[in-house]
């Protein structure tokens, strides 16, 4: 029993124990069987092969002499050869050519562990020092047992309190009285990997003052911790201690609230847009009652005045930047007008014109020149009109900010539209500083940009792309820093989609 270890395997103790036991008492066939959930089942025969039940089979309980000695709590001596004496395994043992059976209860104290069975082929007496030697044996068996039955319960607990510390999606790490780590689970190797974080003594910096105060204060902290790259994470520190109420470590329980804390500000500038829009509305709609005087006013004297008088061409003039006001205004009202968005047939080439109503002031004060290439004969897509709008809002922006950086004399943006395989394509080219092609993957991420806080937000292109997506398309892009820009919306025509309302 010496010999046995507490993290061995039943099936090697068991086996040392035959190895030696054979030495020492002569049996010709040995078997254990285990009770689990009062149910009594063969778990180990010696030799091997040496049965004719199968391992694992279940012992009913009537007439069965394995459950008598158990049930007695007393060892049982039975001849096979005697016709008078009948009970369930008799006829299983006389196959094996046994001519008597000893059977003795395995117990833990008052718990009942299972039942060793000794074969033999002759009829030999057993001598009382031999009962008395299996007795005390299969005590200190069944202590063996239950040690085992126990340590397998820990190392399953212990197993489980790990897959559950790694299963966990949120970074925890364990910190010990000299703010040492002493434990961490996967989800701080992959965040290490995404931030670029070479050791996790510069994650664990981060969260020393609020484990130190833990420490301290033997209560929870909390605070919000910020890593490059915006990052952004909630820290949680709960004191660990044990039966003493003596604390001896801190787990620390971070959160990456990065893409929450981008949602609220999406949320706030989405609030912020709905406002202006309403804004807007407000203004065009205030601005049409005088524009309709000037224009109303300018054409009546327009007809009273002839083409070679001076005030002609001031009056035409007039006239026409009052038409100019009110596309604009229209084209503003259509934009902000909060709807159903419903697909329907529409032109493309439309979309850019009222896009350019819009623009094209603001465009040529910043002395971009704006060229057009669209086809004629375009067919419609299957769509709204007013997000459409809003993809080549922000494709003519970004462009104007990409010339703006650039510095370059001359700043051009071409707009182009075409048909091919089956898909209307719009593309917008710029001749500006261009994009670099590692940033190239990330652009149209939300809040992904090179400006500042107060000249842009970084939604346009994630927005964009969101909305082609929307109609069955996307949004290509081929960039060559220093050299320019070239986006490319491509929408399904009305033919190949079915349409309907986002």
């Amino acid at each position: 029993m010496k010999s046995i270890k507490i993290d061995m395997s039943l099936d090697d103790i068991i086996n040392n124990m035959i190895d030696k036991l054979k030495l020492l008492v002569h049996f010709d066939r040995i078997s254990f069987l285990l009770l689990a959930n009062e149910t009594l089942k063969l778990s180990h025969v010696y030799p091997k092969g040496s049965y004719s039940l199968d391992i694992g089979s279940t012992i009913p309980k009537e007439q069965s002499l394995y459950w008598s000695t158990l049930d007695q709590r007393q060892t049982i001596l039975r001849s096979l050869t005697d016709t008078q004496d009948n009970f369930y395994e008799k006829q299983y043992l006389a196959i094996l050519d046994l001519k008597s059976i000893l059977v003795i209860p395995i117990y833990s104290k008052n718990k009942r562990i299972g039942v060793l069975s000794i074969g033999r082929k002759q009829q030999i007496d057993w001598s009382l020092d031999d009962l008395a030697f299996l007795e005390q044996l299969t005590d200190h068996l069944a202590v063996s047992i239950e040690n085992v039955e126990l340590y397998g319960q820990v190392l399953r607990s212990k197993q489980e309190w790990e897959d559950t510390f790694k299963a966990v999606d949120d970074m925890i790490i364990v910190f010990d009285q000299k703010g040492n780590v002493i434990q961490f689970n996967d989800a701080v190797q992959h965040f290490l990997q995404s931030t670029k974080l070479t050791k996790i003594s510069l994650l664990a910096e981060h969260c020393e003052p609020l484990v130190k105060e833990t420490f301290k204060s033997q209560k929870a902290g909390h605070e919000e911790i910020h890593f490059r790259n915006q990052i952004i994470c909630e820290l949680s520190t709960y004191p660990l201690v044990n039966n003493e109420q003596v604390i001896y470590g801190v787990i620390a329980y971070i959160k990456d609230v990065t893409e929450k804390r981008k949602m609220e500000v999406q949320l706030i500038h989405s609030g912020k847009l709905a406002a202006i829009g309403e804004m807007a509305a407000g203004v065009a709609h205030e601005l049409n009652s005088p524009l309709t005087a000037i224009l109303g006013n300018s054409q009546l004297i327009l007809r009273d005045v002839k083409d070679h008088d001076p005030l002609f061409p001031l009056l035409t003039d007039i006239k026409n930047c009052g038409n100019r006001c009110k596309r604009i205004i229209n084209s503003l009202l259509t934009f902000s007008r909060q709807e159903e968005f419903v697909f329907k047939a529409c032109a493309i080439n439309d979309a850019v014109n009222e896009t350019l109503n819009l623009l094209k002031y603001q465009l040529q004060k910043e002395e971009v020149v704006i060229k057009t290439d669209l086809q004629e004969d375009i067919p419609l897509i299957e769509g709204n009109q007013a997000q459409i709008e809003q993809i080549i809002i922000n494709l003519l922006l970004n462009a104007k900010d990409a010339l703006e950086e650039a510095l370059s004399d001359k700043k051009e943006v071409l707009i182009k539209t075409w048909f091919q395989y089956n898909e209307v394509h719009l593309s917008v080219t710029d001749n500006g500083i261009g994009i670099e092609e590692e940033r190239l993957a990330e652009i149209f991420h939300p809040f992904h940009t090179t400006k500042s806080s107060k000249e842009g937000t970084g939604l346009g292109l994630s927005v964009s792309i969101g909305i082609a997506k929307s109609h069955g398309g996307t949004i290509d892009v081929h960039s060559k820093l220093k050299k320019g820009s070239t986006f490319i919306l491509r929408l399904p025509a009305a033919s190949t989609k079915i349409g309907g309302a986002v």
